[in-house]
């Protein structure tokens, strides 16, 4: 074979070796290179999210210090309590937000036989019968640093459809004015209807809200959603 051909052949089969490294080596660098680039942007989308839910998270928890603690101001909870339902509801509350409480005392307390509602000669059957009768004397009516407060809640039982009628003595008696005032009521069956709206009606001043009714047992967590919202 001619020797120059040879040598020639040789150069080309070494050329093709060298552009074929060339080419594998330049793949490489330029896969590392690549995937580093998308390293780096996924990295910057992670740190963009992780920016983003910690900003949610910081803004979550500014809302939630706000409704559990400024908002209300300093609270107070009213309450009567007939068979002891109100009186739990209005302790959870009370402990829920942090809150005084003031418990409806009347001078002449309601005995089983007086809140049989069935018999016609109970004592709140005559109540409820002559209104006259509901004029219902307490121990106190006097909140100690009353002017203090800024949200009042006002628990009671409903007594035909409307707030259990110990609770008029008490709002009668005192200066609601600037003053949030927020009902709530504990009963079997019936609604809150328009008891909180005839309490305000007999009150003096305040701002009243719409109120809330609970079952005669709520839950914990029944009372903590309610107490949350506020």
């Amino acid at each position: 074979m001619n020797k120059n051909l040879i040598i020639g052949i040789a150069i080309v089969v070494i050329l093709v070796i060298a552009l074929g490294a060339w080419y594998f080596i330049s793949q490489n660098n330029g896969g590392s290179e690549n995937q580093a680039s998308s390293q780096n942007r996924n990295d910057s989308v992670s740190v963009a999210d992780d920016s983003q839910t910690n900003n949610n998270s910081t803004n979550e928890t500014i809302g939630n210090n706000e409704n559990s603690s400024g908002d209300l101001g300093r609270v107070l909870v009213v309450y009567y309590s007939a068979q002891n339902h109100t009186e739990a509801v209005a302790q959870q509350i009370a402990e829920n937000l942090n809150a005084d409480i003031f418990e409806i005392q009347p001078v002449d307390e309601y005995s089983n036989a007086d809140l049989n509602w069935t018999d016609d000669n109970s004592r709140v059957s005559r109540e409820y019968a002559d209104e006259s009768l509901r004029n219902v004397e307490l121990v106190s009516t006097t909140v100690e640093n009353w002017d203090d407060y800024d949200t009042v809640l006002i628990g009671y039982p409903i007594w035909w459809g409307i707030a259990a009628w110990p609770v008029d003595t008490f709002v009668k008696a005192n200066d609601f004015n600037g003053k949030t005032v927020i009902p709530f009521c504990t009963s079997s069956s019936s609604g809150l209807g328009r008891s909180g709206e005839l309490l305000a009606e007999e009150a003096n001043g305040g701002n009243w809200l719409e109120g809330h009714r609970f079952r005669s047992n709520p839950s914990d967590s029944d009372i903590q959603n309610w107490t949350d919202s506020l």
